[in-house]
C-alpha cells in the first residue's frame, strides 16, 4: 500500500536505514524531528501542513469528544499523537483519535483507538480513502472512521457492527453523527463540527 504515496518533501530519515532498523529508529528520530512523518512498512513520508479550516474542524471534533470523556478513562488526541497499525507495520498521525482502552497508555503512540477521524484535503484525500481506510480497519478496537470534508458540510462514517462487518453512511445538511465507544455514546451535529468554519473561504484555501 505504501506504493500509493511519494515523499513530496525532504525526509530527515535515511529510508534504507529505516527499513533495516525498523520502527524503533523511526520512533526515536520522530522525537527530534521538526517535521512529522508517517511510517509505512519501512518507508517514511513527510506530512504536509494544514489549512485554517482543517484545524478548526479537527479542534471542534476534539473539543466535543473531550467534553464527553470527562470523568472517564477515555482519552482524545489530536494531530501529534501517532496510531500504530501493527498488521500493516505502520504509524500514522490521525487528525483526531479517541481511545477508551485503559491499557492503551504508550506515551508515543496509541494502538487501540475506538474512533479515528481524518479531515480531507486535496493532497491527502486519496490516502485517507484508500490506504488508511484499509489499514485502520485492521485495528480490532476501531468502531468508527470519519472522513470529514473541508469544502462542504459532509461527513462519511464507517461503522463496525457487532459481528465485525462494516457499514457506511453519509451525513450532510443538518445530519447527526451517533458514536458508540463504550462507555461513551456521544452524539455530534454537523453544526458542532463546522462551527466557525467559513466554507467559501475554505474552498479558496484548498484549491
Amino acid at each position: 500500500m505504501h506504493l500509493l504515496r511519494t515523499c513530496l518533501t525532504r525526509c530527515v530519515y535515511n529510508e534504507a536505514y529505516a527499513r533495516l532498523n525498523g520502527s524503533a529508529y523511526y520512533l526515536d528520530g520522530e522525537q527530534d524531528s521538526d517535521i512529522r512523518h508517517e511510517y509505512v512498512a519501512g518507508q517514511v513520508f513527510a506530512m504536509a501542513s494544514a489549512s485554517e479550516g482543517h484545524n478548526r474542524i479537527s479542534l471542534n471534533l476534539a473539543f466535543h469528544l473531550r467534553t464527553a470523556t470527562r470523568g472517564t478513562h477515555c482519552g482524545v488526541f489530536i494531530s501529534d499523537m501517532k496510531v500504530k497499525v501493527a498488521a500493516h507495520e505502520s504509524f500514522y498521525y490521525p487528525d483526531v483519535l479517541l481511545t477508551c482502552d485503559s491499557g492503551d497508555n504508550d506515551p508515543l503512540y496509541k494502538q487501540a483507538p475506538c474512533l479515528i477521524a481524518e479531515v480531507l484535503s486535496p493532497s491527502t484525500e486519496l490516502i485517507d480513502r484508500r490506504e488508511k481506510l484499509i489499514a485502520y480497519r485492521a485495528l480490532p478496537s476501531l468502531r468508527h472512521y470519519l472522513l470529514i470534508a473541508q469544502d462542504r458540510r459532509c461527513v462519511e462514517q464507517y461503522m463496525r457492527d457487532a459481528d465485525g462487518g462494516w457499514r457506511y453512511r453519509v451525513c450532510d445538511a443538518e445530519g447527526i453523527i451517533e458514536l458508540d465507544c463504550q462507555p461513551l455514546r456521544p452524539t455530534l451535529t454537523l453544526a458542532d463540527l463546522y462551527e466557525d468554519v467559513v466554507l467559501q473561504l475554505l474552498t479558496e484555501e484548498i484549491r
